[in-house]
């Protein structure tokens, strides 16, 4: 049986996830609250069959590459760039104040300083993957809100990028195995690098790109389109990996900046929306997996607390510069809301500091239970940014 691993997780996950988010749905809640319950219930922490949770991690990872180079297919640097002093400062400031807070709440529950700054990071940043696609299902990737948000979460994913890398540095630091000069040269690295490689996209990739894909258009194959992008798709966010230290999610997006523009790219799109489709299903499955139900009852007020401080923190947190730099309600309710829920850069950096012994396993699983509430609930907070702006 072991040996079937990988087909038994794709059906049980791909099987419940349409169960349950048919379910879900026809309670007119959002699918994605019937697909992390598909997880749950094939995880490790409830009775019956268990999926195998490590195939399904990186089949997910799969589904976030996917998703965010189609995203870049939508996206042009250009408008990116346009609103960077809106984005920057208040995706800055919002970061920072609720990484604070989330801080506090972890020392007010009795944790050190090392274990309540993790917590207080990963509390800070949003899930790209759910936010991303509530803008697709609201088809407002190519508004000038949709730009704006966008761009917002992306000075957040560069954060804890940054963030990820020079971890164990300061880990080692505390506990009087490196200096403060390794962390400094870790972050320094890691800025060089992402930076190379973004100049690499944009002067390199945004030329050969388009020019690759028309060759392949020029066969006329239907398959090899399929697989010139997906190999693109991959291909790219490996790379940024690999080679420069960024994010898999980072490296898929800029390849599909690169391609924007092209005379094919919205048919690349459109080859690509089956797969993305059904990989980012298996994401929000794996989440549902890594989840121990347990702490729900264990740690009721603890709970409470760190996601009050996601929907509520980080929504006051990101209203207030918006609404400072006068932008239009639209927009500011859309980021305010939009950012009020926490994702997979949180479980990365949470399962970091598990596996280098500064986060406990009761803080990991209170912050999978957050993500996972403020992942469901997000899309009904999205239901009244109309409203909102109305009545602003």
């Amino acid at each position: 049986m072991e040996q079937q691993g990988l087909i038994t997780t794709l059906v049980a996950a791909i099987v419940l996830a349409f169960v349950f988010g048919f379910v879900a749905s026809r309670l007119r809640l959002s699918p994605i609250v019937g697909y992390l319950l598909a997880g749950v219930a094939v995880g490790p922490h409830t009775p019956g069959f268990t999926a195998d949770l490590d195939l399904a991690l990186q089949l997910s990872e799969i589904g976030v590459i996917l998703l965010m180079f189609g995203i870049g297919l939508k996206i042009s640097m250009e408008d990116i760039w346009a609103v960077r002093w809106i984005a920057v400062p208040s995706s800055l400031l919002q970061s920072a104040l609720v990484a604070v807070v989330g801080a506090g709440v972890g020392i007010a529950l009795g944790m050190d300083i090392m274990e309540a700054s993790v917590l207080g990071v990963s509390l800070s940043v949003a899930s790209t993957i759910v936010l991303m696609r509530a803008l697709e299902e609201r088809h407002l990737i190519k508004s000038n809100e949709g730009r704006l948000t966008i761009s917002f979460v992306l000075v957040e994913d560069v954060l804890i990028i940054l963030a990820i890398v020079v971890f164990p540095a300061l880990v080692a630091v505390t506990q009087g195995e490196g200096s403060l000069a390794d962390a400094l040269t870790a972050l320094g690295l890691t800025l060089a690098k992402v930076a190379v490689f973004v100049a690499l996209m944009l002067a390199i990739g945004a030329r050969f790109f388009p020019w690759l894909i028309v060759q392949v258009a020029h066969a006329k194959s239907r398959e090899l389109l399929s697989l010139g992008t997906l190999s693109l798709a991959l291909g790219v966010a490996w790379a940024a990996y690999a080679l420069f230290d960024a994010s898999f999610a980072l490296g898929a997006f800029l390849g599909g900046v690169a391609l924007n523009g092209s005379r094919f790219s919205h048919r690349v799109a459109e080859e690509s929306l089956p797969l993305r489709d059904t990989f980012a299903v298996l994401f929000f499955v794996a989440v549902g997996m890594l989840f121990d139900p347990g702490v729900v009852v264990r740690e009721p007020l603890a709970l409470a607390a760190l996601v009050a401080t996601v929907i509520v923190g980080k929504a006051a947190f990101a209203y207030l510069p918006m609404l400072l730099m006068r932008q239009k309600p639209q927009a500011t309710w859309l980021v305010a809301l939009g950012t009020a829920q926490i994702g997979e850069f949180s479980f990365l950096l949470a399962g970091m500091g598990r596996t280098l012994g500064v986060v406990s396993d009761e803080t990991y699983n209170l912050i999978l239970a957050t993500a996972i509430i403020t992942i469901a609930v997000n899309p009904l907070l999205l239901r009244f940014v109309p409203a909102a702006a109305k009545v602003s």
